[in-house]
């Protein structure tokens, strides 16, 4: 097993969103034609200036009690699209400060994307099972590069999030399944069902609730990694990790990986995404990631 330590890569070929500035505790960010305002635990370090955020559309409030709640100013929607490249995404702001999609993850979407699309040249088909899948902004990805993808998440609303997302980019007729399901629960079906996937994309919370359970990511990832292992076709054309909890590092995500697909050989990279700040310079790191790959 060929393993590359941790190092950073950076989404930096956006169009349509920009990270503004940071500093304080928050984060200012163009998502098309709407600045939004909010915060990040990762920026522990000052801004440049001392004035006040001033030209926002929206602007998260935390409290003191972990909470928070949006002010909103102007003709902000309640909900618009964003566009990379080929592929659009609905945004809105929740409850909880996020807006639906994780621009950092731009850089994984165009490695898997090549790496489907090689392989569907070679006359290949590609299934991949993508868990915790969220909005679906990796399902989406996948599946415009051509493969037909299984996408896994306990909530109602994100699963149908998802398929809004699809239909935005074009793909209302493509090769996407939507479970609303524990990812646990749902591996262990599919291993008895005998189906097998070519790829997988996980991207596990730190905490979570899935169909009556609880998810706890020191306790339970893995878990569900070994179970993960059985539904793997013999052809495995990647298998990416993303990690947000800031308790653990890269080398946890590429020593499981290790651990799981060691006897596949292949290569390992993994470390951070990040995103540029346009008014600065700096990067603000966002999360961890864990790719294995054939040699």
């Amino acid at each position: 097993m060929q393993i590359d330590r941790p190092g950073l890569i950076v989404a930096d070929r956006w169009q349509d969103y920009q990270l503004l500035d940071c500093g304080d505790g928050m984060k200012e960010e163009k998502w098309s034609a709407y600045t939004l305002v909010r915060p990040d635990p990762q920026i522990i370090w000052p801004r440049r200036t001392s004035s006040p955020w001033r030209d926002w559309d929206g602007f998260y409030h935390r409290n003191e009690s972990g909470g928070g709640k949006w002010e909103f100013r102007g003709k902000l929607p309640e909900q618009w699209t964003i566009t990379y490249g080929a592929l659009k995404f609905r945004i809105h702001p929740t409850s909880f400060k996020h807006t639906g999609l994780f621009p950092e993850q731009a850089v994984n979407w165009d490695w898997f994307s090549q790496k489907i699309k090689s392989a569907r040249a070679a006359d290949r088909e590609v299934s991949v099972l993508n868990l915790f899948g969220y909005t679906g902004a990796a399902t989406v990805a996948a599946a415009h590069a051509g493969a037909s993808v299984c996408h896994v998440d306990a909530a109602k609303g994100m699963v149908k999030w998802c398929r809004e997302n699809a239909a935005l980019s074009g793909l209302g007729a493509a090769s996407i399944r939507y479970i609303v399901d524990d990812c646990l629960k749902f591996v262990r079906r599919e291993i008895k069902r005998g189906r097998r996937y070519d790829a997988v994309i996980m991207d596990p919370p730190t905490y979570g609730h899935g169909t009556g359970e609880t998810w706890k990511l020191e306790d339970h990832l893995w878990k569900l990694l070994r179970e993960t292992k059985e539904v793997l076709s013999d052809r495995l054309l990647f298998f990416l990790i993303n990690v947000y909890t800031a308790r653990l590092s890269a080398s946890v995500v590429l020593n499981l990986l290790d651990s799981l697909l060691h006897e596949s050989g292949g290569r390992i990279r993994g470390g951070e995404l990040g995103l540029p700040i346009r008014n600065d310079g700096k990067i603000l790191p966002c999360g961890i990631y864990g790719r294995w790959e054939p040699v």
